[in-house]
């Protein structure tokens, strides 16, 4: 019997990576505490060191702290279980350095917890891992979480099998899992698929629901906003689907333009479905380029009217969602977009939507594009957002009650029950819409979706988010091309192209905004319609004195409320 060497450890440890099974020290003599296991190290009931005892077994200390920081759930693990944002893993120098940025900005901020696991042995070198993030060497060695050395490299020389690789990877990755509880696990996209597939069942395995995020290389020193999501809000990471849907007919050109914008955009590993929504009189030019275009991010659908539908039904029937996690964007073709367009769409829904400590059921959008006029007042004077809310900070985000048709991304819930208001509003005689907005200029719109979109909006408090960066820069912009509206006969405004057309943001955004990250909630400003500042309680009360919603409701205190899974209305609601 001898406690001067590390088998019965090591035994323990291998049981559990390889059986999954826990292992208990049966006492030999039940007169003699000495043959009752390793007392001085007590199986690490009490402590996550060993380094507290007097005399201390070197070769039993190295083996117990190198089994814990490779996923040996050791009894003071599973007795106190940790909470981390993130754990990176890497599999070799090269994708340390890829994901060096990101591991930095979430260590050094305040409040987040980050660690990173690497393969180790002849794949990833410990040292040369250090060196890649500029550490001392000596967090090799050091009894501290903070990188983790799996050894899985001294794996691969038993045998030509991915499946000691495989296999290693994936119950150390699963106790550090188990152990840690990080909200994601990060890595590179292009790992080897073999250890993609160790990854994944590995955090699958955690039943407090980690996310496993895989980014493109070119895409993780643009996403360092990820470090300034709460805890709660990362598990939520890869639950939104979010498509892109364009409506065409016979301006090549200028779709020619937004593609090449969309396919130079950043995304992040996310499928995202294209649409293509084309009415009866497309021409062939425009059918050929919708035909050769390559979309990589996901799959692509093509839809064309038989009978000529018009601007009103190819809009609003270009998306409808399929469940209350997918998202609509819908760009006519005279749109181009920033590349940084999906990182904004992404993280303010992750801000905003998907966090549990965040409650804005008014959000219904999220705009693109940053408006220069007060769209909806006769005169429509010029408006500067930068300008106007220098007083919280010129670059804030801001709620506004105003819908954008020129690239927004719209939600399933209020989009459903969009569907239905628009079902039970539309007249072929603008005049003869029961709803008529004080001083509004959409009051006489024709063969407009958006006007039925404001409408309910207004009469519901609903609001989109805006982007309210310098000279109005923004995620999308509007060309301004002939089409149904801009230069149609009828239409008596005279359009400025100035007025419209804004330069696209092609920097990283997020330094710009207050305090370098989106504001939270409670402090994004609200407007309505008419661009003045209103509280979202005030937003309602309007909608109500009105009282042209399709129930009648109490014109002080109720506002309709939706069954929304259908978006029918079922009753009126207090606000």
């Amino acid at each position: 019997m001898t406690f001067k060497t590390g088998e019965d450890l090591h035994l323990s440890y291998q049981l559990q990576k390889y059986r999954n099974a826990g292992s208990f020290v049966l006492p030999v003599d039940p007169n003699d505490k000495e043959t009752w296991g390793d007392s001085e190290h007590r199986l690490a009931y009490v402590s996550e060191t060993t380094v507290i005892f007097k005399d201390i077994v070197q070769v039993r200390d190295d083996q117990w702290w190198k089994a814990l920081s490779a996923g040996y759930v050791t009894q003071w693990a599973a007795m106190h279980p940790q909470k981390i944002d993130a754990l990176f893993y890497a599999h070799s120098v090269d994708e340390v350095k890829a994901l060096a940025p990101l591991l930095e900005k979430f260590r050094s901020t305040a409040g987040k917890k980050a660690y990173i696991a690497i393969s180790g042995g002849s794949f990833c070198p410990c040292e040369d891992a250090a060196t890649a993030l500029n550490w001392p060497k000596v967090v090799c060695k050091e009894r501290r979480f903070r990188i983790f050395d799996l050894a899985v490299g001294a794996q691969s020389d038993i045998s030509d099998s991915e499946v000691p690789v495989m296999q290693a990877v994936y119950s150390s990755m699963k106790g550090l899992i188990k152990i840690h509880n990080p909200s994601v696990v990060i890595t590179v996209n292009d790992i080897d698929p073999n250890v993609k597939k160790a990854l994944k069942m590995a955090t699958e395995t955690n039943v407090n629901g980690t996310a496993m995020v895989l980014l493109p290389r070119p895409s993780i020193s643009k996403v360092l906003w990820m470090a300034d999501l709460r805890s709660t809000a990362l598990p939520n990471w890869n639950k939104m689907r979010i498509s892109v849907n364009i409506i065409t007919q016979n301006r090549a050109p200028s779709l020619t333009r937004l593609l090449e914008s969309l396919s130079n955009a950043y995304y992040l590993g996310d499928e995202i479905p294209i649409s293509f929504n084309m009415d009866s009189k497309v021409d062939e030019e425009t059918i050929r380029l919708v035909n050769s275009f390559d979309w990589p991010h996901g799959p692509k659908t093509l839809r064309r009217r038989i009978i000529q539908g018009g601007l009103i039904r190819a809009v609003s029937e270009s998306w409808f969602p399929s469940d209350d996690d997918d998202y609509g964007l819908l760009l006519e073709d005279d749109i181009e977009v920033s590349p940084f367009y999906y990182l904004w769409m992404k993280y303010a829904l992750l801000a905003y939507h998907y966090d549990p400590q965040v409650s804005l059921p008014e959000l219904s959008s999220i705009s693109l594009y940053t408006p220069r006029l007060v769209e909806v007042v006769k005169e429509r004077p010029k408006w500067n957002a930068t300008e106007f809310f220098k007083g919280i900070h010129p670059n804030t985000p801001y709620l506004h009650q105003l819908p954008c048709s020129w690239g927004a991304m719209f939600f399933p819930k209020q989009w459903r029950e969009f569907y239905v208001y628009m079902n039970m509003r539309f007249t072929e005689d603008a005049k003869a819409n029961p709803v008529q907005i004080p001083k509004s200029r959409t009051n006489g719109w024709q063969a407009s979706w958006k006007k039925f979109l404001i409408d309910m909006m207004y009469l519901r408090g609903y609001v989109s988010l805006y982007p309210n960066f310098p000279n109005q820069a923004s995620f999308s912009t509007n060309h301004m091309e002939p089409g149904t509206h801009i230069s149609a006969k009828d239409n008596v405004v005279k359009h400025d192209k100035t007025d419209f057309e804004v330069p696209l943001l092609k920097e990283d955004f997020t330094f710009l905004l207050p305090e370098g990250k989106l504001p939270p909630a409670s402090k994004l400003p609200s407007l309505n319609l008419f661009n003045q500042p209103v509280s979202l309680k005030g937003l309602k009360a309007a909608g109500a004195k009105l009282g042209q919603d399709v129930l009648r409701c109490d014109n002080a205190t109720e506002i309709v409320s939706v069954d929304h899974e259908t978006g029918l209305p079922t009753q009126c609601s207090k606000f």
